[in-house]
């Protein structure tokens, strides 16, 4: 019997349309924006001005601040200016505008497409690394890596987790690097495992991807310590707490991290950026996103260098269609609505999905019927109907005590509502309204 988390989660339509589309490197465009805030944490600071001439994957700004990540550039060409640009949700940050001027790599990156297995960094060299290359979660999370690898004193890990699952509708990036690149993550993977001090990987992959599944189970077999494991389709199984259980049968405490219960949760685009990072010296500046739509007429997988203009990737696959009524940056069940296709693509961009208006349309919100159905599939047995009353009502206090912040905004309750309550929407609102109040108490 395949395994899964026991409780709660849905089965949205899985629409993988472009499972069976390879990788396809996107031309470098005319010019990039480059935010200096692609991870969670303190954005990093520019160490290029106005004028500068950069190459592609020169450092362009120091990730200062116990969490924060560095970056590069992604081209070569001048650095136009430094200023606020707006992103996907049309928040505005600082970013570094580079103007590409032919594509000059640094020489000490190796572009040698031979796959390198033997590791010669230390565990201490492979984090710092990590660090210097700028690698950040690449499933969406963006937690820079370098600090889930320093495993705090007095805990201790004694297995790596690979999330390999991709349970979000329509995005298939990872199941397309499993299947081109999977030895390189498993390179990846053991690198990981080398920084960690463990000698045991889990590879987690739904059943609903049998070839990539097939795939790395084939390479793993000449890999120490590294197993695949097929999980039931089940969504969000790609969340780190639901994963842990699903493999290895541990909860997470409410409010605790992975690492209390001895794992550590990296997903597959992270290990083939950390393999690129220590074998190649390659910082992170591309990734593989999903770019689809049941209209798009020429939807795939495809590298983009950080940096480039959504509007330059959908020219690239034939424009917005007629009918489109929403883009998506990520997926359809967790990912936000893009109000500014002139934002760029960055770290933790996995998808950007096109949706017809038809299917856009937002339900008429109805009263509650009281059916529970929000709190039967909620992963992590909360409330959703009594959280969204309480955000609705500023009762920011009472919702604290109900476990708000625990919420992953894995949009299940809304998914399953029959009443068409935005309940996700107001759990987000209190959520960030809980966390910013226990900031300003910190402060004060």
């Amino acid at each position: 019997m395949l395994k899964t988390f026991p409780t709660g989660g849905v089965h949205p339509p899985e629409n993988k349309l472009t499972a069976g589309i390879p990788i396809e490197y996107l031309p470098v465009p005319g010019n990039v924006v480059i935010p200096l805030s692609q991870h969670i944490g303190a954005p990093a600071n520019p160490v290029v001005a106005k004028g500068d001439m950069v190459k592609t994957g020169q450092l362009i700004a120091e990730g200062k601040g116990f969490v924060s990540a560095n970056v590069h550039s992604s081209v070569s060409g001048k650095v136009s200016k430094i200023d606020t640009a707006a992103d996907s949700s049309g928040l505005k940050q600082t970013a570094v505008f580079i103007d590409v001027e032919g594509d000059e790599w640094l020489d000490t990156i190796d572009r040698n497409t031979n796959i390198v297995r033997d590791i010669m960094l230390s565990a201490e060299d492979i984090i710092k690394k990590c660090f210097e290359s700028g690698i950040v979660g690449m499933g969406g999370a963006t937690f820079p890596s370098h600090i889930k690898l320093n495993v705090p004193s007095g805990k201790k890990c004694d297995v790596l987790i690979i999330n390999g699952v991709e349970c979000e509708p329509y995005l298939t990036s990872d199941h397309r690097l499993m299947l081109e690149k999977g030895e390189e993550i498993l390179v990846g993977t053991s690198i990981l495992m080398k920084a960690l001090k463990v000698e045991k990987a889990m590879i987690g992959i739904e059943n609903n991807k049998p070839d990539a599944i097939a795939r790395m189970t084939s390479l793993a077999s000449s890999f120490t310590g590294i197993t695949v494991h097929p999980l039931k389709v089940k969504y969000p199984q790609g969340a780190e707490k639901q994963l842990i259980k699903a493999l290895i049968n541990r909860e997470v405490p409410s409010g605790r991290l992975p690492v209390d219960v001895g794992a550590v949760v990296h997903n597959t685009g992270t290990a083939f950026a950390v393999y690129e990072a220590v074998q190649k010296n390659k910082p992170l500046i591309e990734r593989v996103v999903t770019v689809t739509g049941k209209s798009v007429s020429k939807p795939g997988n495809y590298m983009i260098r950080i940096g480039t203009p959504l509007s330059r990737v959908l020219e690239a696959v034939g424009g917005i269609p007629d009918d489109t009524g929403k883009i998506i940056n990520g997926g359809p069940m967790m990912g936000k609505a893009v109000s500014n296709t002139d934002a760029p693509v960055v770290k933790g961009m996995s998808g950007i999905i096109l949706v017809p208006a038809a299917e856009a349309v937002r339900k008429e919100i109805n009263p509650c019927i009281r059916c529970a159905r929000c709190v039967s599939v909620c992963p992590i047995h909360l409330e959703p109907y009594l959280l969204m009353t309480l955000s609705e009502r500023s009762m920011f206090e009472r919702a604290e005590k109900e476990r708000i912040t625990d919420c992953m905004e894995c949009g299940s309750c809304s998914f399953t509502c029959p009443a068409g309550r935005p309940l996700l929407d107001y759990i987000r609102l209190g959520k960030s309204t809980v966390i910013r109040m226990a900031r300003q108490k910190v402060l004060k």
